[in-house]
């Protein structure tokens, strides 16, 4: 039968069909003027409704006394009214029905993922079955659902979001657990390789990732370690569906996620993106909410409880992604402080975060304190615990692997690069947080002496974080300075280190004439090698005359063999042989010239050594090195910081004749 245009009038729908409604049913706060007919012969729950309403004629008498106050437009229309069902509790509410309605009328109604839910369970509510009206509207959308939803990843997603309008009925007819499923399988056939990240910071990446060198005191140093930002893909929108579903049913899919064997990444990615989502403020770089998203923002209560479901339902695996995955979870780490979370979802991000510390930049560590018992600007109990973590996972890898090799510990000085990139990021942090005046000298100590000798290759970067904390706590006293200098070795400081060191008034007198013994020492090491090399390029030069000899034989005799054949046939052949012979001469010519400046080399740094040893260390009667050398009973020489560059070496000659001018 088909129906015109439907219409509808304030809470009330008509079916215009040229004929007077004679049955009126209400849903939720809609009133639907229909016919008997149309929906008696597709619906069995509605043909009994109708039939005892027919069969108690007081019902329906009643029924026209409570609507009395109908306008006279209205009364005409339903003066031939029989009856009035009201269904209670309908699937999908007033929307579904009339769709449900529209299919009783023969319209046609547009079958998406989005609908098939909701029309689905009208359907079973209705008792609209095969059995009483073929082609009906149960077997229609279990079609529909098992040919073209159930088939599509984003498809079942969508439908499972709208089961959570039919949640009962839907759950006992199956659809919610056939649309997990669905989802779950097939996001396992889904490449992680293609996925994109959801902290969306890539600008912002390319913005800072400039140079991150800084030069301290005339030392370069790394003070931020950026990682390059995820480039977005369209693999992964799907995950933006994900983000619409319940907490509730989200919950369910992750765990037949994580059943189902799935790869761990791809569940990673859909409890980040779900994060992202509904708890605002993870990432720095977007800290303020859309205004078209203010007005939907959940309660503190609830954003607790989305994070802490995030949190327990993480991979407890090494994450093989960028640093912007760390840097998501430095941001639930500090949202969770924030919302006050629970002891153990803290607890599982601080080990997430330490098992891929080496990812992490200064910025991820440096997290507020929020509590009133810390006295200090940022949370260094927090880092200790992190940092506990990551040396533990290194521990454990380190033992996995000699079992593997069979190997009893010898490989133990082995310096892994994660350790390097651990160090490097711990000074950093050390530096910065070396200028907060109410960070005690202990809990400094403690924090740098926790990362093991093979953490750094060089302490610069240490020695850097002692001088930081020295200038910021010039009262601190003379035991206490020598025990903070003690975290680094001088040995591993490199010349720039120990000049500048060598002139720092804020270091103890023990601390420098250590810095000034090893630096001698590495001075003279350094000249020593470099009067070997010299003695054996100039033992080489009879081997190269030789040699010379030996290739220049060999080009004139390869020239003359060639010439011989070129001349029966081409002579500008002939003559480019010639040219190259000239060339070979002149590349030997350099090489004698070049021998010949090495032996030159070699007999005045020989000489300068010689009148070093000879005129003895000089003391000077001003100056704080002469003070060191009446206190210790030491004596430093003059050239303690002299270079094999020559350049070095005229800029210490020249402050030697000031000193002397003086």
């Amino acid at each position: 039968m088909a129906a015109e245009k439907p219409s509808s009038k304030g809470q009330a729908w008509f079916c215009t069909t040229g004929l007077p409604s004679d049955i009126v049913i209400e849903v939720e706060d809609m009133t639907f003027h229909l016919h008997k007919f149309p929906l008696t012969s597709r619906s069995r729950k509605l043909h009994q409704l109708i039939t005892e309403q027919e069969t108690n004629p007081t019902t329906s008498a009643t029924q026209r006394d409570d609507h009395q106050e109908e306008t006279e437009e209205e009364r005409d229309e339903i003066e031939e009214i029989l009856c009035q069902i009201s269904l209670l509790d309908f699937p999908g509410g007033s929307e579904t029905f009339e769709m449900a309605a529209k299919f009783c009328y023969g319209v046609k109604v547009d079958l998406n993922s989005s609908i098939i839910a909701p029309l689905r369970c009208a359907g079973e509510f209705l008792e609209m079955t095969e059995e009483y009206s073929e082609d009906n509207l149960i077997s229609k959308t279990e079609r529909f659902f098992s040919q073209s939803v159930l088939k599509s990843l984003k498809e079942s997603i969508k439908a499972l979001k709208s089961c959570e309008r039919v949640l009962p009925l839907a759950e006992s007819l199956g659809i919610t657990e056939r649309c997990i499923d669905s989802i779950a399988s097939r996001a396992s056939s889904v490449d992680p390789a293609l996925f994109g990240w959801p902290v969306s910071e890539a600008a912002n990446e390319n913005v800072r990732a400039g140079s991150s060198q800084a030069l301290w005191n005339g030392i370069g140093s790394t003070v931020r370690r950026k990682g390059s930002g995820a480039k977005s893909n369209n693999a992964d929108s799907w995950f933006d569906d994900l983000t619409l579903l319940s907490l509730q049913l989200f919950k369910r899919l992750i765990l037949a996620m994580k059943v189902g064997d799935l790869n761990p990444e791809i569940v990673e990615s859909c409890l980040m993106y779900y994060a992202k989502k509904h708890i605002p403020g993870i990432s720095r770089s977007n800290r303020r909410p859309s205004s078209s998203s203010s007005s939907s923002i959940a309660s503190e209560r609830e954003q607790r409880e989305v994070l802490e479901t995030i949190v327990s339902h993480l991979p407890l695996h090494k994450s093989s992604r960028s640093s912007t995955t760390t840097r998501f979870f430095f941001g639930l780490l500090r949202t969770a402080n924030i919302l006050n979370a629970a002891e153990e979802c803290r607890s599982t991000l601080e080990k997430k975060i330490g098992l891929q510390l080496e990812q992490a930049t200064l910025d991820d560590l440096l997290i507020p304190s929020y509590s009133y018992l810390n006295e200090t600007l940022y949370d260094v109990d927090c880092l200790e615990r992190i940092l506990g973590h990551f040396l533990d996972g290194l521990e454990e890898e380190r033992n996995a692997g000699e079992i593997e090799a069979g190997d009893d510990g010898g490989g133990s000085n082995v310096r892994p690069p994660t350790l390097m990139l651990v160090g490097k990021l711990i000074d950093g942090y050390l530096a910065e947080i070396g200028s907060d005046a109410n960070l005690k000298s202990d809990r400094f100590y403690n924090l740098a002496i926790s990362l093991p000798e093979q953490a750094r290759l060089f302490d610069d970067g240490l020695y850097r974080a002692v001088d930081v904390y020295l200038k910021s706590h010039p009262w601190t006293s003379e035991a206490e300075r020598e025990k903070i200098c003690g975290i680094m070795d001088c040995q591993k400081l490199t010349i720039e280190a120990c000049t500048h060191a060598a002139q720092n008034e804020r270091l103890p007198l023990r601390a420098v004439v250590q810095v000034l013994f090893f630096e001698q020492l590495q001075l003279r090491h350094a000249i020593a090698g470099t009067l070997i090399a010299v003695e054996a390029d100039s033992a080489r030069p009879s081997l190269l005359r030789r040699r010379e000899e030996e290739i220049e034989a060999e080009a004139e005799a390869e020239a003359e063999a060639e010439a011989g054949a070129m001349q029966e046939g081409n002579s500008n052949a002939w003559r480019g042989a010639v040219r190259e012979n000239q060339g070979l001469r002149l590349d030997m010519d350099s090489m004698r010239t070049r021998v010949h400046q090495l032996e030159r080399e070699c007999s005045n740094m020989k000489r300068v050594i010689e009148k070093i040893d000879k005129e003895g260390p000089r003391e000077h009667n001003g100056g704080w090195r002469g003070s060191l050398t009446r206190r210790f009973g030491c004596k430093f020489k003059t050239q303690v910081c002299d270079s094999h560059e020559q350049a070095v070496v005229n800029a210490r000659k020249g402050r030697q004749h000031h000193h002397h001018q003086q």
